[in-house]
C-alpha cells in the first residue's frame, strides 16, 4: 500500500484529502504542523508528502529542507502562494511539484500517481546502468550519485530528469519532451521548472556549475547530457 503523509492544517481539507485517499487504497497519515510532519515523515517513512506552506509553527520551506536532509520521498507543495519566486523557492528546497490551491481532486491525483511512478525503478538498458564521468558516478539501478568519493543526495525528480538525459546521452532533449515525461502534459510550459531543476543538478555534479561540461543547455531548445 502506498503511503501518503497529509502535512496541511486546514481540518476540512484534511478530511476531504484522508476520505479520497483512503476510498483510492492509499495509506494515510495527517500532520497539522512542521514539527508534527518531521516527526511522522521519519516514523512512518511515506511514500509522498503532501505539504502546505503555510503552516502555524514553521514555514514549509524549512520542512522540505528538515526531510530532504535524510530522505527522496516525493514532496508535492498544496499551497495558496501563487508567486513564481514562492513556486521557484520551494522546488529549489527539494520538492517534486507544485499545486495551487485551490485544485481539483482529479488533477492532485494525476500528480500523486506520477510521483510514485518517478520512484519506481526504472528498466535501465545493459550498458547503461553505470555512468562515470571524470568527476562523478551514477548508478542507475542503485539510484546512488557519487561525486569526488562522496555520497550525493537527489531527489526522485532530480533522478528522473538525469536517468532521462543519461540514457540519452549526447542526444538534444527538448524542454516539452523533458516536461511532459517528469510533470505531465498540463505543465508542458513550465520551462522554470526545467531551470530550477538543471541549476540544482549542476550544483551538485558539476565541477564549475557555471561553466557545465556535462549538463548542456541549448538555449530555448532543450538540454544534453555529454559524458
Amino acid at each position: 500500500m502506498t503511503r501518503v503523509l497529509v502535512v496541511e492544517d486546514d481540518p476540512q481539507l484534511v478530511r476531504a484529502l484522508v476520505i479520497t485517499l483512503q476510498a483510492r487504497h492509499y495509506g494515510v497519515d495527517a500532520a497539522p504542523d512542521g514539527a508534527t510532519a518531521l516527526r511522522l515523515a521519519a516514523a512512518r517513512r511515506p511514500d509522498v508528502v503532501l505539504l502546505d506552506l503555510g503552516l502555524p509553527d514553521l514555514d514549509g520551506i524549512d520542512v522540505i529542507r528538515g526531510i530532504r536532509g535524510w530522505s527522496r520521498v516525493p514532496i508535492l507543495v498544496l499551497s495558496a502562494r501563487r508567486a513564481s519566486e514562492e513556486k521557484v523557492a520551494a522546488l529549489d528546497a527539494g520538492a517534486d511539484d507544485y499545486i495551487t490551491k485551490p485544485f481539483g481532486m482529479d488533477e492532485l491525483l494525476a500528480r500523486l500517481r506520477a510521483a510514485v511512478r518517478r520512484t519506481e525503478d526504472v528498466a535501465a538498458t545493459p550498458g547503461t546502468t553505470l555512468i562515470t564521468t571524470e568527476h562523478f558516478t551514477l548508478d542507475l539501478l542503485a539510484k546512488k550519485a557519487v561525486r569526488d568519493g562522496r555520497d550525493v543526495r537527489l531527489t526522485p525528480t532530480e533522478w528522473h530528469l538525469l536517468e532521462i538525459l543519461v540514457t540519452n546521452q549526447g542526444r538534444l532533449i527538448t524542454q516539452r519532451q523533458l516536461l511532459q515525461e517528469i510533470w505531465g502534459v498540463q505543465q508542458s510550459n513550465k520551462t522554470n521548472y526545467l531551470r530550477v531543476y538543471m541549476a540544482q543538478l549542476r550544483r551538485k555534479l558539476e565541477p564549475d556549475p557555471s561553466r557545465p561540461r556535462h549538463l548542456i543547455t541549448k538555449p530555448g531548445m532543450g538540454y544534453r547530457f555529454d559524458g
